[in-house]
């Protein structure tokens, strides 16, 4: 039996570059989606999921994320004064949602990178990982389906999710033994192998339970592919040693860190919306 996960790594340290140039001055991060930035719903799903802290991997240009997850007295005082009293309560809520710890990235590039940034933090516990710009939006959260398996199994966890043809060609498809209807044990990920030599339609996405043991696979895990340090690198020295698991999640996948992901999740939040989701349905219907 796993123990409780309270601590989420999110790291947010790149450039952002398949945004550029809105993604110059302003983190990826914090492009919104509606009314939110990305990173707020990456938070709430944690915190729906039961993390308590909250640790954020940054670089010298995400001051924007720390200041959106702060209290603001100036903005808190005029919304006071104004009387508008929803608008008070939305951001100084913001600044409740959990205990934000705050890291600045320092080793070579790579998305295994800021997992080991956090090591001090993390200490001997299992933790969650998941990227910025990896949404999925359903009941339960895709995080808590995660910690729901590694309090069964007592295992890392990585996140499934089914795919078509298409996205073979995309991500990492990943080579399972089955052990439920959506848990599996994981016997390797090939990366974006197409149709014809996938061997399966389970992708790996974003959002991960780990366990200690993977700051020491990825300190031994040389740089891989563009020289740079690879989490799934490290997660598969780790699966060496020991049974790593996948859940085949529930909820609705947006890759808001491209184009097209971002302007689906902003339509398709829009129409849930309850301020606008007729309003905007009656625009859309004059679009097409």
């Amino acid at each position: 039996m796993g123990s409780t996960i309270k601590k989420v790594v999110i790291p947010v340290a790149g450039f952002g570059t398949r945004f550029l140039p809105a993604t110059k001055a302003q983190p990826k991060e914090m492009l919104p989606v509606v009314d939110k930035p990305i990173l707020q719903y990456i938070v709430e799903e944690a915190v729906a999921s039961g993390i308590e802290d909250v640790i954020i991997v940054t670089n010298f240009n995400k001051r924007a994320a720390e200041d959106h997850f702060d209290h603001l007295p100036e903005l808190e005082n005029w919304l006071l004064k104004q009387g508008k009293t929803r608008a008070l309560q939305e951001v100084s809520r913001i600044a409740e949602l959990a205990n934000f710890i705050y890291i600045r990235q320092k080793g070579p590039y790579g998305n295994g990178t800021p997992i080991l940034c956090a090591k001090h933090v993390i200490g001997q516990e299992p933790f969650a990982v998941i990227w910025g710009d990896d949404l999925i939006v359903g009941e339960p959260p895709r995080l808590k389906q995660l910690i729901e398996v590694y309090q069964q199994y007592g295992g890392p966890v990585v996140t499934g999710y089914e795919v078509n043809d298409e996205g073979t060609k995309k991500y990492g498809m990943l080579k399972t033994k089955t052990l439920s209807d959506s848990v599996f044990e994981v016997q390797g990920i090939v990366e974006k192998p197409g149709p014809q030599k996938s061997p399966s339609h389970l992708a790996s996405l974003g959002g991960y339970i780990l366990t200690p043991d993977i700051f020491t696979a990825l300190e031994q895990t040389k740089l891989g592919r563009d020289n740079e340090l690879w989490l799934v690198d490290g997660i598969e020295r780790l699966r060496q040693q020991r049974p790593i698991y996948a859940k085949k999640v529930s909820g609705t996948y947006y890759d808001v860190g491209s184009k097209l992901g971002w302007l689906q999740a902003n339509v398709s939040l829009a129409l849930q919306h309850p301020e606008l989701k007729q309003t905007f349905k009656n625009y859309l219907t004059t679009q097409l």
